[in-house]
């Protein structure tokens, strides 16, 4: 049981300074932003809260006095709501509302975590054994204690539950919409957790037994903590995410090209502006733009030796795109060949279109020409496939 609670707390941590990490490298970037400082903050008293649920596991004192963890992680859980809470009102709120908000939550936040020390103390906290802060104990004092950290944890969750929807229909951000859905679905898990750590604390009071349930609140903490980092920096990585995947967009469309510009440029050396360079995965928006520029350029050079389209390009004129596609892959290939001939066709009546009908956008025109490009590659590959 303890393992699986220690494994529980280590995930929490892990994903609480992963977030830390990641927002702390944008604070440099907007040292005067509040939000991000607040947020910075709260993710920091996260990571606290769970360190110390660590050292609470694994040994039963912090800096010499026993049960200190205990204390630090339920104080720090406390702050740590107020920070969240804190946050929620700065994304979807007026900048008077969520002061006057703020200035609520941590007048609250610092009678919570002054309430906590004094019913530790008055436990004896120091003087008791660590199961008793960790599973329960029948103890009024210590029971007491719980159940006011429970509820300081639950109320937050309720809060934001039933705030989620005012603030996500009043709020234009999309990324701001995103993140709440995901610290309403945090503080739904979370409430879970606090309902599971109640049903805990009073069946140990009772003397009841729940065996391997009692893992449940644990599990329960770490899902949603993982939630809520996601939900704390979302506004951030949602960004990354959506750069990261056009990133890999532009980088398969950009090797998918090389084979069709690599013969126009060996054929046609003066379309390419610089001279060809090891492959890169940098400034790929450029490379993929002149990649697509040089291709164009080649193809129009070759039009001398291009002779009128065959049957098949022009059966495809009517169909689908990779039938046209296909046709005009044909139509390259067969044109470089005459190019490297020196077989020069007395009638040329290619009119150089190498666009598509409907490549308005450079984003349309490059999902096009890849089209060509790897119909191209299967036409070389056939060619240089054994027959017989």
């Amino acid at each position: 049981m303890n393992t699986v609670k220690t494994l529980c707390f280590v995930v929490a941590a892990l994903f609480s300074y992963a977030a830390l990490a990641y927002r702390s490298l944008q604070l440099r970037r907007g040292r005067h932003d509040g939000s991000r400082r607040v947020l910075v903050v709260t993710l920091v008293l996260q990571c606290l809260t769970f360190s110390m649920g660590i050292v609470a596991t694994v040994s039963d004192s912090f800096l010499g006095v026993p049960n200190l963890a205990v204390l630090v992680m339920h104080v720090s859980a406390v702050a740590f709501c107020v920070g969240a809470q804190i946050i929620l009102l700065r994304w979807a709120t007026e900048e008077r509302e969520a002061r006057r908000g703020a200035r609520r939550w941590m007048a609250t936040g610092l009678a919570l975590c002054t309430l906590l020390t004094g019913l530790f103390l008055l436990a004896d906290g120091p003087g008791r054994p660590a199961s008793d802060f960790n599973t329960g104990s029948g103890h009024p004092s210590v029971l007491v204690y719980l159940l006011v950290f429970i509820a300081s944890q639950t109320v937050p969750c309720v809060t934001i539950l039933r705030q989620f929807r005012i603030y996500a229909r009043s709020t234009p951000r999309a990324q701001v919409r995103q993140a709440l859905r995901l610290l309403s679905a945090a503080a739904a898990i979370l409430f879970l957790y606090c309902a599971a750590r109640a049903v805990n604390v009073l069946t140990s009071a009772s003397g009841i037994d729940i065996g391997a349930w009692q893992a449940a609140a644990s599990v329960l903490s770490a899902a949603g903590i993982v939630v809520l980092s996601l939900g704390l920096t979302t506004p951030a990585w949602e960004g990354a995410a959506a750069g990261a995947v056009r990133w890999r967009s532009r980088y398969r469309a950009h090797r998918t090209l090389y084979p069709l510009w690599r013969d126009l440029y060996e054929s046609f050396p003066g379309i390419a502006l610089e001279p060809p360079r090891s492959a890169s995965v940098l400034h790929l928006r450029y490379r993929l733009h002149r990649r697509t520029v040089e291709i164009r350029d080649g193809r129009r050079a070759l039009r001398p030796y291009t002779g009128p389209a065959g049957e098949d390009a022009a059966g495809a004129e009517a169909g689908d795109e990779e039938r046209q596609a296909l046709a005009e892959a044909t139509r390259i290939r067969r044109a470089l060949h005459a190019r490297r001939a020196g077989a020069r066709p007395h009638d040329s009546r290619d009119a150089g279109d190498f666009g598509h009908p409907d490549t308005v956008s450079f984003a349309a025109e490059v999902a096009w020409l890849t089209k060509v490009a790897s119909a191209y590659r299967e036409l070389v590959r056939s060619e240089e496939r054994p027959t017989g």
